[in-house]
């Protein structure tokens, strides 16, 4: 039994590393398409760059671990079944269920694992993920001097460059139009070519201009109704402007603002949030009843009988008052439904996005828990899936796995959002997949250990062969 163990564990560790770095450097490129044009040509440091697709790769692991479990089960059982290592195992009377145990205490572990990674690495992960997007997609492009294009990067100029060199350095034709106070262009320089450079530590962008001219325009006079202007031009052979560079720099925003985002929780803390909120909401629902109770005065009215009774407000009662009592009673009844309205709809929207906010919270709670079930029952899955299709490598099996992994993605993705919606209960919703997949992986277990022929092609092909062959006869 140990070298069988072995065996199976050692068919299972080369695969799912194998997979596992597959799909993360799947998604780690879908993250760099999706962002691509908010970290290229920005000026990042290489290690900014690194930094940010490390803390996307370990946000990423919540969708990566399943699949690579799902895969690799699969691609271990089927290639057994392949080379006939099962049909071997199975003949020296040793069970399929009881050469799981080793795997499934493998995946067990990962799973207890992934446990741990969510609740107290992944919210670290995500509050540095999103914090650096956050910066990075907020930062101003690198690409300052664009050709033929009206740049105004730097605050009180706009420049304009026609043409630059392959090097990025050399420019021509360049007009630099300078602002005052009043925003209005009131010095112009024009250059054929041109340099810049950047001086040391980035702090400034330097512009040696040459062979140009330079206009400016100023008041005639001090009299204010002199309606006069003074334009001064002088040439140049050469001039250097700088310009900071300080605004391009990559400043970082304090965390601390990210922190209460339920990604950035973990299962103490988003607890503690959900019961505090729940009971804050308790406490405003009490306190509406509270503020509608004296308007209840409009539903009954006392009699003048010696006990105090109440009848209902009817037509009955306004018939007893006079035509102008009546005017004045049902228009202070009117305005006081009116201020009633108001003041219940700005406090129903109040209570509506507090509870989807409380749903949003206790969802992410629970997905804490189904990303270590959805790897045990995916594991349900994809080993009797091998051990009955008996094929290995990267063919049938990706596309196996990738159908039922889009089956638990797309049911698992409905039911957070039916949740978060508040259309069903939040433990149903985030467990729904895991309800639908797990009958399904104890059919496909018993079905393999019962040496079904479920996948058989022949058997399909020699049932409807019979069945043609006897509508035939007939």
């Amino acid at each position: 039994m140990k070298k069988i163990h072995l065996l199976l564990l050692k068919s299972f560790i080369r695969p799912f590393a194998v997979t596992l770095f597959i799909v993360m450097f799947v998604l780690l490129m879908l993250f760099l398409f999706k962002y691509i044009d908010d970290l290229i040509g920005k000026g990042f440091a290489w290690y900014t760059i690194l930094e940010l697709m490390l803390y996307n790769s370990a946000t990423n692991v919540s969708m990566a671990l399943p699949l690579s479990v799902l895969l690799s089960t699969i691609m271990t059982y089927g290639a057994l079944g392949e080379n006939y290592e099962l049909v071997a195992i199975k003949a020296a009377g040793i069970s399929l269920r009881r050469a799981m145990y080793p795997m499934i205490a493998v995946v067990s572990i990962l799973s207890i694992a992934a446990f741990f990674f969510s609740d107290y690495m992944l919210p670290v992960a995500n509050l540095k993920y999103y914090s650096l997007l956050y910066d990075a997609r907020k930062q101003k492009s690198a690409d300052l001097l664009p050709e033929r294009v009206f740049s105004s990067s730097f605050p009180g100029y706009t420049i304009r460059v026609n043409r630059k060199d392959p090097d990025g350095q050399r420019l021509y034709d360049i007009t630099i139009y300078k602002k005052n106070d009043e925003q209005n262009n009131t010095e112009v320089t024009m250059a054929k070519e041109g340099t810049m450079y950047r001086t040391m530590g980035d702090k400034y962008l330097v512009l040696k201009l040459k062979n140009g001219v330079n206009y400016v325009e100023s008041k005639g006079g001090d009299n204010s109704y002199n309606p006069r202007q003074r334009l001064t031009r002088f040439r140049f052979k050469e001039t250097e402007t700088k310009f900071d560079l300080s605004g391009f720099t990559l400043t970082r925003t304090d965390q601390n603002e990210f922190k209460q985002a339920s990604e950035m929780m973990n299962l103490k803390q988003l607890r503690f949030f959900v019961d505090s909120s729940q009971k804050a909401v308790d406490i405003a629902v009490n306190m509406n009843y509270k503020l509608l109770t004296p308007y209840l005065k409009y539903f009954t009215l006392p009699t003048k009988a010696p006990k105090i009774k109440y009848i209902p407000a009817d037509k009955d009662v306004l018939k007893s008052m006079t035509l102008s009592n009546q005017l004045m009673a049902l228009s202070t009844a009117s305005s006081e439904v009116r201020s009633i309205r108001d003041v219940l709809k700005n406090r129903t929207d109040k209570y509506d996005f507090d509870a989807m906010t409380i749903r949003r919270y206790a969802s992410q709670a629970q997905k804490k828990f189904t990303l270590s079930a959805a790897c045990i029952v995916l594991f349900l899955i994809g080993a009797p899936l091998g051990a009955i299709i008996r094929k290995g490598g990267l063919g049938l099996p990706v596309v196996i796995s990738v159908v039922f992994f889009l089956i638990y993605h797309i049911i698992s993705t409905i039911g957070e959002k039916s949740v978060k919606a508040g259309n069903i209960p939040t433990f149903f919703g985030m467990w729904i997949a895991i309800i639908v997949l797990l009958p399904i992986g104890l059919f496909l277990s018993y079905k393999a250990a019962t040496d079904s022929v479920l996948f058989d092609m022949d058997s399909y092909k020699r049932f409807f062969n019979k069945f043609l062959k006897r509508k035939a006869a007939r």
